[in-house]
């Protein structure tokens, strides 16, 4: 059963949800530019998210994977996996002004954690390692070595009252090779291989203490003290978890894959649980969450179309965005949910404002920006 707090955030989330919609919404232009990733154009295209339109195409040497955005900082980051380098854009300019081969090529980076400020990681393919990254120098200032290649990497911290001070754990997930390793950012130091049998997929930390991992093989997902370092439990699912995403407080994960057609919903507190498995459209993947109010937004790749679920996990609308779906995300003021089309080349922008729960359960599309050959990442910077 449901606790009796998340009763309450689901009942409060709703209430605010169900109030949008009862009359015209005013729009104030949003300071901030979507940058978006084209996999297969070597660019980096600028969305400008007051006049909905490209302000620049910023060409790179190589196809980017993924954009960063950290907040308080005027760069985005950009990564081009094939040639192993981080490239920064300066947001006033719109341009590359920094570029840093960290190796021959690269799965993928991620942010430092919150208080551990202006760096970010990179999971390289070869050589096997993970290094960081100064933002301020600009240059690798550690690195570590792995014993097999990584698929997937996460960060995460937590407030330790005995040495009254933040510490950071980290986590690398090794694929088909089987198994996971935790590192400690601060000591620089790999922790032997947990072995799992069976492919493993993403791992994400739970408020820096909790580890997830992803058990494709298994369809489940292996809870991990990762203080201790040892398994809580095992959650075994409908689904392959092959996509997974938080709410904004860490209180709810929401899980799709193959497998089925439907989102499972997690709640990884004290007592792990899955709490229910929603249909969620045909062959569900890539998700995104909103803040205030409360929507998860699930990409349908194979129908073209997004699925929004309100606070109460109920499906309350269906929105056509375009050819193959593969990513989406919200801008830092829940305003707009940003659906990236692989096929089709462009973004589909919904007003979260205007998401109405209604007899048709169909919600409008705001409008849709052309941004270039196979987007599959963005990231939103305030301007």
């Amino acid at each position: 059963m449901i606790s009796t707090r998340r009763h309450f955030l689901a009942g409060t989330l709703g209430a605010a949800a169900a109030q949008i919609g009862c009359g015209p919404v005013k729009h104030q232009a949003l300071r901030a530019y979507a940058f978006v990733a084209n996999s297969e154009g070597s660019t980096v295209a600028v969305a400008d998210l007051a006049t909905f339109a490209v302000a620049r195409q910023i060409r790179l040497d190589d196809q980017p994977s993924q954009v960063i955005a950290p907040a308080g900082r005027a760069s985005v980051y950009v990564l081009t996996p094939a040639s192993g380098a981080l490239h920064e854009i300066a947001v006033q300019q719109l341009k590359v002004q920094r570029k840093l081969r960290v190796g021959q090529t690269a799965v993928s980076m991620r942010l430092a954690p919150q208080h551990e400020k202006n760096a970010i990681y990179v999971l390289l393919a070869q050589p096997r390692k993970l290094v960081r990254v100064s933002l301020d120098k600009f240059v690798v200032d550690w690195e570590l070595a792995l014993p097999v290649g990584g698929v997937d990497f996460d960060l995460g911290e937590f407030f330790d009252p005995k040495i009254e001070a933040y510490r950071q754990m980290g986590a690398v997930s090794y694929g088909k090779n089987g198994g996971f390793a935790f590192f400690d950012p601060a000591g620089r130091k790999l922790f032997p291989t947990t072995a799992l049998d069976g492919e493993v997929g993403a791992v994400r930390f739970q408020y820096g203490k909790e580890l997830i991992v992803a058990n494709l093989s298994g369809r489940s997902l292996s809870i991990y003290n990762s203080v201790l370092r040892k398994r809580m439990t095992e959650l075994p699912l409908k689904n392959r978890p092959d996509h997974l995403c938080f709410t904004a407080d860490f209180g709810q994960l929401f899980v799709t894959g193959e497998g089925s057609d439907a989102v499972s919903v997690v709640y990884p507190d004290s007592t792990p649980e899955v709490a229910e498995t929603v249909l969620a459209g045909r062959q569900p993947g890539a998700m995104a969450v909103s803040a205030n109010p409360l929507y998860l937004f699930i990409a349908n790749p194979s129908s073209g179309d997004v699925s929004i679920l309100d606070a109460n996990h109920k499906v309350i609308a269906v929105v056509s965005v375009g050819a193959d779906p593969c990513f989406v995300t919200t801008t830092p003021n829940s305003e707009f949910a940003l659906v990236l089309n692989k096929k089709s080349g462009d973004m589909a922008v919904l007003r979260i404002a205007t998401i109405t729960r209604n007899r048709l359960k169909s919600a409008s599309l705001f409008t849709m920006i052309p941004v270039g050959s196979a987007p599959v990442s963005a990231a939103v910077q305030m301007i």
